[in-house]
């Protein structure tokens, strides 16, 4: 990408009497929308009413706006009756679409006519102004749309407050310009995101593909195999072991002591207690239940979010409350990171939610009793030792590689951004080349 600094600049530019805006070029004005369109609010039939539902009327509410130039559908849509019976009122396409309510900010631009809820606020243009412009505007100023947002009980964007909300604007044929070029460079960064987004979801299953072989294959490709019995598994190495989970592990009952503090998290960070903090959800549990004892090193399923592999071992003393099944080898050569790990490919691989909705409770969690009667397949502890080192190195080295896509896309992100932002307001001159067009195919555009 071409630095921001290196593009071209006005020649003159003024005051604009906007703080966060600053200088614009001369020949540049700061409009407020009231100035650019109508401001036309947006309202909701009645949800008891069946007639007025699932008709053929555009309804947009905050949820179907998600990152899209232009919005042609909604999750919902109205009867000519539902839209009759409310305040909403139709837009062409061509409007802009801005959010006023959880959250303010988002943007879109009507791909057909439609109305909306009054989460959102339409704003149709007059002659002259260019929607995708004014659409690349507002995709830069949600923070100052949220601090001119007011209420009490949640913060929402006034009819007026939008309307007074000021932007720039220049003549006619620079908004064009300006919106094809950004047209062209956010395509490309967005594409460059997507790249980058695919290969973080290949390293991923990559790093997945690795732990599932080394805890179900081991790390030689050429020792003798037998069928494990285990579906979910398939064929191990021949010198491994076949053992139910009851003579491995043994559910730990550790009383609480005074001093204990409160475990905040375990290895991987694939399990997180909550057990101090009365959230929705865990008061009862807590007042009914207690808390239990909890060591560091100790094999931790977490009873309702393991089915999304939710087990760790500990990294330290605590104390938690019963949702947690807390296991401890019972015998030698037993690894509760190898066993952490094995019992994570086994909720991925959704082995485990066969097993605990096989015993039909009401609420589906993972208990010590679901697990006692499973096999599991168990390498010599000196094998355990080495999948787990094999494993973790594995894992630093990808992990390592998803950090830095990662970091180079909020890059991406952030140069989107300085440069919409930037070319909006003045504070970069784009000219044709930089569009890639000249005057007569820029004709055909506005056209």
């Amino acid at each position: 990408m071409v630095s921001i600094a290196e593009l071209p600049k006005y020649e003159v530019y003024r005051d604009s009497g906007v703080d966060w805006l600053g200088e614009i070029p001369l020949q540049w004005s700061v409009e407020r929308i009231k100035n650019l369109g109508t401001v036309i609010n947006g309202a909701t039939p009645s949800s008891g009413v069946a007639t007025y539902w699932d008709g053929e009327v555009v309804w947009v509410a905050p949820t179907d706006i998600n990152n899209v130039k232009y919005l042609f559908d909604s999750a919902r849509r109205l009867t000519k009756r539902g839209y009759e019976s409310c305040g909403t009122t139709m837009v062409p396409a061509g409007s802009l679409i801005v959010t006023c309510r959880a959250p303010i900010g988002k943007v879109t631009i009507a791909g057909v006519s439609l109305c909306t809820n009054q989460g959102c606020k339409s704003i149709v243009l007059r002659d002259l102004i260019e929607k995708r412009f004014l659409y690349f505007v507002f995709s830069v100023v949600p923070e100052k749309l949220n601090s001119i947002g007011s209420g009490t009980t949640f913060l929402e964007l006034s009819s007026s407050a939008l309307k007074d909300f000021p932007v720039t604007l220049p003549p006619f044929e620079e908004q064009v310009l300006i919106a094809t070029f950004l047209d062209k460079k956010t395509t490309q960064i967005d594409e460059a995101i997507a790249i980058k987004e695919q290969q973080i979801a290949l390293l991923k299953e990559r790093k997945q593909i690795i732990i599932q072989k080394a805890v179900t294959q081991g790390l030689d490709p050429n020792v003798p195999m037998k069928d494990s019995g285990v579906d979910w598994i398939g064929s191990i190495p021949a010198h491994w072991d076949v053992v139910r989970f009851k003579n491995l592990f043994s559910q730990s009952r550790l009383p609480v002591q005074k001093d204990d503090g409160v475990v905040t998290s375990y290895r991987d960070g694939q399990v997180t207690l909550r057990s101090n903090r009365r959230l929705d959800g865990y008061t009862e549990a807590i007042i009914e239940g207690g808390y239990q004892g909890i060591r560091k090193g100790q094999l931790v399923l977490n009873s309702m979010d393991a089915f999304e592999g939710a087990i760790g071992v500990s990294e330290s003393d605590g104390k938690c409350t019963p949702e947690y099944v807390i296991c401890d080898p019972n015998r030698a050569g037993i690894s509760q990171y190898y066993f952490a790990y094995l019992l994570r490919e086994m909720a991925l691989a959704k082995y485990i939610q066969v097993i605990c909705n096989a015993v039909r409770q009401r609420a589906v969690r993972i208990r010590y009793n679901n697990l006692a009667s499973r096999f599991m397949v168990v390498p010599p502890a000196s094998e355990q030792a080495e999948i787990v080192k094999f494993i973790e190195v594995e894992k630093i080295k990808t992990d390592d590689g998803i950090a830095q896509l990662k970091s180079q896309i909020e890059k991406l992100k952030e140069y989107k951004t300085t440069l919409i932002n930037s070319a909006v307001t003045g504070k970069i001159k784009v000219t044709p080349e930089m569009v890639g067009m000249d005057r007569n195919a820029q004709g055909a555009v506005e056209a």
